[in-house]
């Protein structure tokens, strides 16, 4: 059997991972690292992120004229998180985060040569709840793929890399425990099935959270979501399978708000996809129309992206079958249709300005283009009887009705024609807000009609719901050690990341400000490498 041996094991090369190693080499510790992916993926999940971050007061906010305070962001945060009178570490590492994620997180990445977009994005502003009050979601230069590969380069060249055990396809399946404590892990490696063991004073559990598994998300789902739908696309990791959380609640850990989850409402699926259901979260076009599987437009409340995104998934989840399809045309499709990470970002990936401009002025061709042609959810034509027609020939079925598709499109049109001062409508109420911040400004249309002859073809998208990521795990204090039952840690045990909730198994509450599960991912990581190495 293989033998490795170190001061501290981690378990999951994502961001947390990778974060905690770098930090425990800095203090000179003995590190092994497992990682049961491939090595040119090496950064799990954030790799393939848009890159947003949450800060608070930051440069990037102080040029565009915000004056930001931890004090609003943590109203902000625990308004949109519904904590509950027991989620004391939860709220605990909210504040935190608030307090701690500029000097700790922003500034801890500046120094590794990552770079923010200089607009700030503003999303999840709230809706029936106050969200956030100022733009925080800070663009990483490059997306996810920059921020993990500088980190990575800067693993490689630490001048105590000699102390690091790096492995790939190894797959931890249990910890073990020696004298009352955590003492290691064992398992096998993916590609020949050998059996391995590593030993270690500390081990950090930073293997990510439960929503690559739809066993696991269907077990755990929420009760304000009703039944599971038929159909969940995979947006999260297809190893983030919570083997180990099992694992650590084996060994006495806490497991707690697991039916907490940030999922998508808007997904379609991966045209080339590279794991089963794989599934791509679309940035909803907020001037398409939201309809349900009927063709009936959801309300009475429209749906409209960029507000509250679990409201969206509620909505949605309520119906009768829990898809959806938007409908708009080829003009909003250029300007607004967008989809989240890295892949389908590549003028921000590569960091090409003129690439971005060129999208941000002539629109995102390339990207309609792509899925018109290839995305099975995505269907065109140049009348509305034609668009259902095609509608229910792609789903098999005759639900969509030409009459309430007509009657919603129809109707939102003829507001529009009304004019500006006489628009009693609250999708266009909104279009209208969003259009007064600038970073929303340059990719929103202005009341563009659905029917508009200029305008066409018609598009239909067929949308599931996506899972994404955890908001609930292992329960943690702020030094990052697994909490047992009792509320006491587990001697030699740290969970990171997702694996964490992000931090205390929850720090999030019901809902998160976005920007937030990076950067939830480096300060639970150091903070766990802070107290190894005391």
């Amino acid at each position: 059997m293989q033998q490795y041996h170190s001061e501290v094991l981690i378990v999951g090369g994502g961001l947390a991972g990778i974060v905690t190693a770098l930090e425990l080499l800095d203090h000179g510790k003995t590190v092994t690292l497992l990682d049961r992916d491939e090595a040119n993926v090496f950064g799990g999940l954030a790799r393939e992120s848009f890159g947003g971050m949450f800060f608070v007061d930051t440069p990037e906010q102080r040029r565009m004229g915000m004056r930001d305070s931890t004090d609003l962001a943590l109203r902000d945060w625990c308004s949109f998180a519904e904590f509950g009178t027991e989620d004391i570490w939860p709220r605990k590492w909210a504040e935190a985060y608030v307090n701690r994620c500029t000097p700790d997180v922003y500034q801890w990445v500046r120094k590794y040569g990552i770079g923010f977009f200089p607009v700030v994005n503003w999303v999840e502003r709230g809706e029936f709840r106050p969200g956030n009050s100022l733009p925080r979601f800070h663009l990483v230069w490059g997306t996810g793929k920059e921020l993990t590969e500088r980190l990575i380069v800067a693993l490689h060249a630490h001048k105590h890399v000699d102390k690091l055990t790096l492995r790939f396809g190894h797959r931890v399946e249990q910890l073990r425990m020696d004298g009352g404590k955590v003492a290691g892990a064992q398992g096998f490696e993916e590609i020949n099935g050998a059996a391995f063991e590593a030993s270690a004073e500390h081990v950090v559990v930073a293997t990510g959270g439960i929503n690559g598994s739809m066993d696991m998300v269907r077990k755990h789902w929420h009760a304000d979501w009703s039944r599971p739908p038929d159909v969940i696309l995979n947006g999260s990791h297809r190893f983030a399978d919570g083997t180990l959380h099992q694992s650590v609640e084996t060994v006495g850990g806490n497991l707690t708000h697991l039916d907490k989850m940030w999922n998508y409402a808007a997904g379609v699926h991966h045209p080339r996809p590279r794991k089963p259901n794989h599934g791509l979260s679309l940035v909803p076009s907020r001037s398409a129309l939201w309809l349900n599987w009927r063709g009936e437009r959801i309300g009475p409340q429209p749906l409209v992206s960029g507000f509250d995104t679990r409201r969206l998934v509620t909505d949605i989840c309520a119906q009768e079958k829990a898809y959806s399809w938007q409908v708009l045309n080829l003009r909003i499709a250029l300007k607004e249709l967008a989809i989240s990470g890295a892949e389908f970002n590549p003028s921000v990936r590569d960091k090409k300005v003129f690439g971005f401009l060129r999208d941000i002025l002539f629109g995102n061709r390339w990207l309609v283009n792509d899925m018109l042609e290839n995305c099975e959810d995505f269907v065109t034509a140049n009348s509305l009887p034609e668009l259902v027609e095609k509608m229910n020939a792609l789903q098999g079925d005759k639900s969509v009705q030409i009459d309430s598709v007509a009657d919603a499109v129809t109707h939102y049109d003829a507001t529009i024609a009304r004019g500006r001062s006489f628009m009693n409508d609250e999708q266009l109420r909104r279009i209208a807000e969003l259009r007064q911040y600038r970073g929303d400004k340059v990719r929103l249309c202005k009341f563009q009609p659905i029917q508009d002859p200029k305008a066409l073809p018609l598009i239909a998208i067929r949308e599931f719901i996506t899972s994404r990521k955890s908001l609930g795990g292992i329960q943690t204090d702020l030094q990052s050690r697994v909490l047992n039952l009792e509320g006491y840690p587990i001697t030699g045990l740290y969970a990171v990341g997702e694996a964490a909730g992000f931090g205390g198994g929850g720090v999030h509450g019901l809902r998160a400000l976005e920007g937030t599960f990076l950067g939830g991912c480096i300060l639970s990581a150091r903070l766990a490498a802070k107290a190894i190495a005391r």
